[in-house]
Parts: C-alpha cells; sequence; structure tokens
C-alpha cells in the first residue's frame, strides 16, 4: 500500500513539474498597451534609425543594414492617428517579415522582451473585436495573470500590419 501511494505522489509531482507548451514572444509597449509578434516573425530588434516619408500618415522608411525596412507608427495607427512618427520617436525598431519577405518596422520606446507565454494563456480574438477596433491586427490576445495585476498582450498579425 505505501508503494502505491508513494507511485501516485511521483506521478503527481513529475506531472506538475512538466513543462507546458509554449510561445516565445517578443513583447513591447505602445502607450499602455502590450503588443506583441511571435519571435520567428522577427528579423531583428535594432537601435532606432531615421525614418524618412512625407510625414501624413503613420508610415515611413528607414535603411537598416542593407534593406529599407517600412517603418510603422503603431501608436499613431493604434492610440492618436494625429500623432505622427517624427513626434513621437522611438529607441527601437522591432523589425518584422511577413510571407512575402518584406521587412516591416516597428518603433519602440522601451527594450522589447522575449516573453515565453504558456499556450494555454493564449486565445484568438473574435473576429467581430478585429474587424470594429483599432486593434484589428492582432490576430491573439494572452492573459498572464502576475503578483499584483493580470497583463494583457496583444500578438500581433504581421502579415495585417501594411495595407496590401
Amino acid at each position: 500500500m505505501n508503494l502505491v501511494k508513494s507511485q501516485v505522489g511521483f506521478l503527481q509531482k513529475s506531472r506538475q513539474q512538466e513543462p507546458q507548451p509554449s510561445l516565445p514572444l517578443i513583447v513591447f509597449q505602445i502607450s499602455t498597451l502590450h503588443l506583441a509578434v511571435r519571435i520567428e516573425s522577427v528579423y531583428k530588434v535594432a537601435e532606432y534609425k531615421p525614418v524618412h516619408g512625407s510625414g501624413i500618415n503613420q508610415f515611413g522608411v528607414a535603411n537598416v543594414d542593407e534593406h529599407q525596412v517600412t517603418v510603422l507608427d503603431l501608436y499613431g495607427k493604434i492610440v492618436d492617428s494625429n500623432q505622427t512618427s517624427e513626434s513621437l520617436p522611438g529607441e527601437y525598431l522591432v523589425i518584422v517579415g511577413n510571407s512575402k519577405d518584406e521587412l516591416y518596422g516597428i518603433a519602440v520606446i522601451d527594450t522589447p522582451k522575449l516573453m515565453e507565454v504558456p499556450l494555454s494563456r493564449i486565445r484568438v480574438l473574435p473576429e467581430s473585436y478585429r474587424r470594429a477596433d483599432t486593434l484589428g491586427v492582432a490576430s491573439h490576445v494572452a492573459v498572464i495573470p502576475q503578483q499584483t495585476e493580470t497583463l494583457t498582450i496583444f500578438v500581433l498579425d504581421v502579415e495585417l500590419l501594411l495595407p496590401t
């Protein structure tokens, strides 16, 4: 009988210690929102480069390494459409690639972080929300309990960042 109890206890402990499947994300903050992109879509995180463009929309172009990168001002696109990237420079560019091998840069102020998010914490955003909100470029949301509050992270779909 003691052997059975000890084996059951061992199995319960080993199940608790098994790692949960997770998704590595590069997480950054735009205003009060926490946004992320999947690690496999990230080309690199670079120091902010000068962005050139007309200044009448949330797009510009920057020279990064040997590439011309289309830079998207997510702050202006999601939070304040009257704000231009020239008046809100970033410290970093999170450079992502889409399925057409185009590179897009997202200007961020604070250092992006790598987070392993358990798959059990990630949910698909409802299509109705995506059509109605400026965060329609997000496909999923991760809700992560923390010590004092819950962290909500919107996972961006890199295919939707720029209009086609």
